[in-house]
């Protein structure tokens, strides 16, 4: 069998001469991924990160999907010095099993200092680039990459906004309403939709990327309801790799859409839905050799991990009591609470954070699955108009069960009646969101009314896109009622109204 122009192979099972066809890894790439592993999160199938002569493996032999496991280094250069700090101060080593955390954490130092560098191209070196990443930021805990693979806009550093009664702070009273609408004193909203693309996809999609180029991929596909594939397109086409996306032929919102075209991704629209989309693409890349980028792919759901460890570095690494998000295809829930998780055994936290998933109640076989102990998995026709977690069939499912089940989490419902009032609150506010953001409100709302979440308890919800995603869902088409002529007697009567 020939290699096409991707440059991997397409068939597991191919000829006797496919190795040959394979790219050759880099001697550091190999180095770099020699303490890395994909463990499957239904068997417990240990596999090796790269496996020489063979293309890049998404699932288990099993069917089930895979888990990174790596073990994190300190940098060299500081190892032995944090130790003998941690030694004389703490009384603990370097790399601690958790529970104890302390300013004095080799981890929490390095973070910190990398912090300071301002992430901006025209002045800063490529170091202080991947210092300044909110996801680079974090490099030992994400993915052991070569410097000189790292494709980085560089993304993340997004702003968490004290929403609070009681923590929103002078000048920002639109903020107010919006804890006030939740009935929450200590709320935060982390809006990842301030990400080079607008969305938080573009945390994994700079590690997902980087690994196609470590792997010398020529080619990345994904299947989206519309952010995966703008953030692809982006990412692809700063790394000089073609992109290739995979939509629903409908409702998918224009400005999604425009980004992929934008960047030059080829851009495909079939008749069906986002799983549907997501057969098809799994399919095209192991027959076609294109390396995947969905959050199949366990390399990008690694990216997403650093929204948990930088919120909490932005909280000075007092872990809050509840995280609220968004969940569709259940990336998120499950690299947050991966992320919480390693924050926890690497003694930066003292605690796990519980971890609430919102879906959209046209959109919730994780809910339905909640809601009977997990005891079967549940799929359904998605149907809501937050298209960003409009899936039925959601790929991380066992990852996300279990964080939810580790952190005593919860799974809540939210009508697309309640998310549009939800966004109105923060759009009104000054904050903005797409319709999917907003389903974070909504259920944080829900779960206060319902004495779940107290109201004195820390809550930070995720915000996972930026309102120009899809800027006229919920918007009204026309101004103040229509046009007025253009006399001050006409403005009198418009502002009065």
């Amino acid at each position: 069998m020939a290699i096409n122009s991707t440059g991997l192979q397409p068939d597991r099972e191919a000829d006797d001469n496919h190795h040959a066809s394979l790219p050759t890894l880099a001697p550091d790439v190999v180095e770099a991924l020699s303490s890395t592993s994909l463990r499957c999160v239904e068997c417990s199938t240990l596999y090796p990160a790269i496996e020489p002569g063979q293309p890049p493996r998404y699932r288990c032999d099993c069917g089930g999907v895979l888990d990174v496991e790596c073990e994190f280094k300190l940098p060299q250069q500081t190892m032995q010095a944090a130790t003998e700090v941690d030694s004389m101060l703490y009384g603990f080593d370097a790399e601690p099993d958790g529970g104890t955390p302390s300013a004095g954490s080799p981890w929490r130092q390095i973070f910190d200092e990398r912090a300071a560098n301002p992430p901006i191209w025209s002045i800063s070196s490529d170091k202080m680039l991947l210092d300044g990443s909110g996801v680079w930021r974090y490099r030992e805990l994400i993915l052991p990459a070569p410097e000189r693979f790292v494709v980085t806009r560089p993304e993340g550093n997004t702003n968490l906004y004290p929403v609070g009664i009681e923590n929103c702070g002078s000048g920002r009273a639109g903020h107010r309403h919006i804890g006030a609408y939740a009935g929450l004193e200590r709320f935060f909203l982390k809006h990842e939709g301030e990400n080079p693309t607008g969305s938080f996809k573009d945390r994994g999609m700079t590690v997902g990327v980087t690994m196609a180029n470590m792997l010398g991929a020529k080619a990345v596909a994904c299947a989206s309801t519309g952010n995966t594939s703008a953030s692809l397109a982006s990412y692809a086409a700063q790394a000089g790799l073609q992109g290739i996306v995979f939509l629903p032929a409908t409702n998918v919102a224009g400005g999604k859409l425009a980004q992929s075209l934008a960047y030059g991704a080829k851009t495909v629209q079939i008749e069906g839905d986002f799983d549907d989309a997501m057969r098809l693409v799994e399919q095209v890349c192991n027959e076609l050799g294109i390396y995947l980028l969905n959050s199949l792919n366990p390399f990008r759901v690694e990216g997403q991990k650093a929204i948990g460890f930088e919120l909490l570095q932005q909280l000075d690494w007092q872990a809050p009591d509840w995280l609220v998000l968004p969940a569709g295809n259940l990336g998120n829930t499950s690299a947050i609470g991966k992320a919480f998780r390693q924050a926890y055994n690497l003694s930066l936290i003292s605690h796990m954070p519980r971890i609430a998933s919102i879906q959209a109640a046209g959109a919730n076989p994780f809910y339905k699955s909640f809601k009977q102990g997990f005891a079967r998995r549940e799929s359904v026709q998605a149907d809501t108009l937050a298209t960003a977690i409009r899936i039925g069939n959601p790929v991380s499912y066992t990852r996300a069960r279990r964080v939810i089940e580790e952190c005593d989490g919860v799974v809540e419902q939210v009508t697309d009646e309640e998310i549009l009032a939800a966004k109105t609150v923060i759009d009104r506010a000054g904050i903005g969101c797409e319709p999917a953001s907003a389903a974070t409100l909504a259920g944080v709302r829900k779960l206060v009314a319902a004495g779940i979440i107290k109201r004195d308890e820390q809550v930070v919800g995720i915000l996972t896109g930026n309102l120009l995603k899809d800027s006229k869902t919920g918007i009204p088409q026309t101004v103040g009622g229509g046009s007025v002529k253009a006399t001050i007697d006409a403005v009198r009567r418009v502002l009065a109204q």
